[in-house]
């Protein structure tokens, strides 16, 4: 226990000295008063004693012995035999406390009696008050916040400090909890979930088009969006987070939604006939109002989320900020850039198609 205690006081001044820790403090373990018996063998086999006649009385006299039961109607209750408190707390008169020896052979005489002083020493010293396990080893937990910086550096900042400046004894090892481990562990779930629901947005985009080059097309307005959101935690200077990955993954139906509006459009009036340059002129003009006020309401609806301060608006703030810098990005790519896109891709379809016709 010495060891690890010594090892946690070493890595609580480390942290200390880290911007955004607070609150770091050690788990305490030791300051629980504790009475140490040492018992005197061969002064007890002088005596005719035995280590156990000795234990004994000790435990009785302080923990007390079970010395019959009271009945109080229905209900029973343990008569408990043991020294006042007063007593017990007094080392002194522990170590007065009286010791019977063995009657000579025969039971003939009185009982004599010795103090408990004559054949142990008492110790008073403070000792562990408990012993934290965790997989079968002691363990124990230096605790700390933090504050104005995510988790994420301060854990790796953290780490590398105590590599440099803590030497661990052989047999130590030293491992994260807290909001940290549930960090690491929704962001191994995000690498799979991430994937996977860009992959389905991509798949409905194919299904709906029926080719490969449109649903690319609306498809690009994720990238746009995503540096979008990005851009936004940075503006108001909050960390990523979980939430704002969960916000991110929000964003990617999101972003689609206006591209797919406008390349749908677009792809109407050129089956009416409009050549490609007035179908995409045509087009985005048309579903400039349209666009503009889908952004408009999807962000407003997030405004609360994003400059809320009660309860929960460490989860709320980073998700809605996300999304608010995300959709209006992909607004600007849906309105400018989109159309100039749709147009470059499919120009060698049109001339092809003037040259055939000419």
């Amino acid at each position: 226990m010495d060891v690890l205690n010594d090892t946690a006081a070493k890595i609580a001044t480390v942290m200390g000295k880290i911007p955004g820790a607070a609150e770091v403090k050690v788990e305490q373990t030791t300051g629980l008063p504790m009475l140490t018996v040492n018992i005197d063998r061969e002064k007890t086999a002088r005596y005719g004693l035995n280590v156990a006649d000795v234990q004994d009385t000790i435990a009785t006299a302080i923990g007390g012995r079970e010395a019959g039961t009271l009945f109080q109607g229905d209900r029973r209750f343990d008569i408990l035999v043991r020294l006042p408190e007063n007593v017990r707390n007094d080392l002194d008169a522990i170590r007065r406390l009286p010791l019977p020896l063995p009657r000579e052979q025969g039971g003939a005489g009185r009982t004599s009696y010795i103090p408990l002083s004559e054949v142990a020493t008492l110790d008073m010293a403070p000792g562990p008050n408990q012993v934290s396990r965790e997989n079968g080893k002691r363990r124990i937990v230096v605790s700390a916040n933090v504050r104005g910086r995510d988790i994420g550096s301060f854990v790796s900042e953290a780490e590398d400090l105590i590599a440099q400046q803590v030497k661990i004894p052989s047999g130590y090892w030293t491992s994260w909890g807290g909001q940290f481990e549930q960090l690491q562990s929704a962001t191994q779930r995000l690498q799979l979930v991430i994937p996977v629901a860009l992959a389905l947005v991509f798949t409905l985009l194919f299904v709906m088009f029926g080719n490969m080059k449109d649903g690319l097309l609306v498809f690009s307005g994720i990238p746009f969006a995503l540096t979008g959101g990005i851009i936004a935690l940075w503006l108001r200077d909050i960390p990523i987070s979980i939430s704002a990955a969960v916000g991110f993954i929000a964003l990617s139906g999101v972003a689609v939604l206006n591209g797919l509006v406008m390349i749908s459009f677009i792809r109407s009036l050129r089956e009416d006939g409009h050549t490609l340059a007035a179908a995409v002129r045509d087009g985005a003009l048309t579903r400039l109002r349209p666009v503009l006020m889908t952004a408009l309401v999807a962000s407003l609806g997030f405004v609360p989320m994003a400059i809320a301060t009660g309860t929960g608006a460490e989860v709320q703030r980073p998700l809605a900020t996300v999304v608010i810098g995300g959709i209006l990005s992909s607004t600007m790519l849906t309105l400018l850039v989109l159309p100039l896109l749709y147009r470059m891709a499919y120009r060698k379809e049109e001339e092809a198609g003037s040259t055939a016709n000419s």
